[in-house]
This record gives structure tokens, C-alpha cells and sequence, in this order.
């Protein structure tokens, strides 16, 4: 399953984030993040995902 967020993390972050933290305030930066540009969008999803293993 961590291979698919990684996936999702580099194809739309904000879905990756979502799967991770659901709607917390980690998707909410992450959201933003990806309208300023893909990649901190990208970098803070895969963040994510390495720091909040389940």
C-alpha cells in the first residue's frame, strides 16, 4: 500500500495526503501547497507519508 500513496503522492498529492492524515490540518497545507506549485505539493505529500508510516 505504501507503493500506491507514493504513486498517488506524485500523480495528485492532495489525494495522497488525504489517504494519509484524512482531513487534518497536514491536507489542508498540502492542498495549498499544490496550487502554488506541484512540486512542494509533491515533496510534502511523499513528507507525509515517509513521517506517518501506519
Amino acid at each position: 500500500m505504501g507503493v500506491l500513496k507514493i504513486i498517488c503522492a506524485i500523480i495528485f498529492p492532495p489525494v495522497a495526503a488525504f489517504l494519509q492524515v484524512g482531513f487534518g490540518k497536514h491536507f489542508w497545507i498540502n492542498i495549498v501547497l499544490t496550487i502554488l506549485g506541484i512540486i512542494p505539493g509533491m515533496v510534502h505529500a511523499v513528507w507525509i507519508i515517509a513521517k506517518n508510516k501506519k
